[in-house]
């Protein structure tokens, strides 16, 4: 069983906090390195799901770990996390996920570090891309123009979209990636039928869809196997 505990950690804006899960010991011996992950919340903050996230990708031999963006601060309400995510400094979160990729690889003594996100944290993952994550998977989020350098992503990542997405920009995710492609780097846009915003949220069923989530779960794993040396 993976083990869990609230770390703190330096960053370039100060001292962060964050959830952090180790493999098992038979998890840990089953992977060919000591990889690392972060894993970028929703809008919602540092809740029980994304919790349960870092946990499964520790099931998989990944030392996973979910900063706090929020400071503590969490909301199953829309209007309140649309409230939280509004009054969040992009600009602190970066310097806080780059803090947290630096401690798995300092203090953990991960090899590689990937990054995965949801919804308002996938645009940060692609955020993070440009920070030196060794690989990305972005769920139904990319960032608005001009919201990152995006000609700095060197690493091969994934972007995930329902077909009905109605937050972010689909199209212009997929501009990049062919963009990313022509320069050699491994990208690719899914986009899954009939599934929406927030597919992979199983806490969520007015928008789980068990199918897409799934695929995009194996999809994922496969990247970070591969990717994360």
């Amino acid at each position: 069983m993976a083990s869990e505990q609230n770390v703190q950690f330096a960053t370039g804006a100060g001292t962060a906090s964050g959830y952090l899960t180790h493999p098992s010991a038979a998890d840990a011996a089953a992977s060919a390195s000591r990889r690392g992950l972060i894993v970028l919340q929703e809008w919602w903050g540092l809740v029980p799901h994304i919790k349960d996230v870092a946990q499964r990708f520790a099931a998989q031999g990944f030392v996973a770990l979910a900063p706090d963006l929020y400071h503590g601060k969490s909301t199953v309400q829309a209007e309140e996390a649309s409230h939280l995510m509004g009054a969040l400094d992009w600009s602190v979160a970066a310097q806080e996920i780059a803090g947290a990729m630096r401690y798995l690889r300092e203090v953990e003594g991960c090899t590689s570090v990937g990054v995965v996100g949801f919804c308002m944290g996938g645009a940060l993952t692609v955020i993070a891309a440009t920070l030196g994550a060794d690989a990305y998977a972005a769920f139904y989020g990319f960032p608005p123009k001009g919201g990152a350098q995006l000609d700095r992503i060197s690493a091969p990542g994934l972007l995930f979209f329902g077909e009905q997405e109605t937050y972010f920009s689909v199209p212009d995710a997929q501009a990049f990636a062919a963009s990313q492609v022509a320069r050699g780097i491994a990208t690719e846009v899914i986009v899954y039928a009939g599934a929406g915003h927030a597919f992979f949220n199983d806490t969520r069923p007015e928008a789980y869809v068990a199918g897409p989530a799934a695929d995009a779960w194996q999809h994922t794993l496969a990247l970070f196997q591969s990717a994360l040396k």
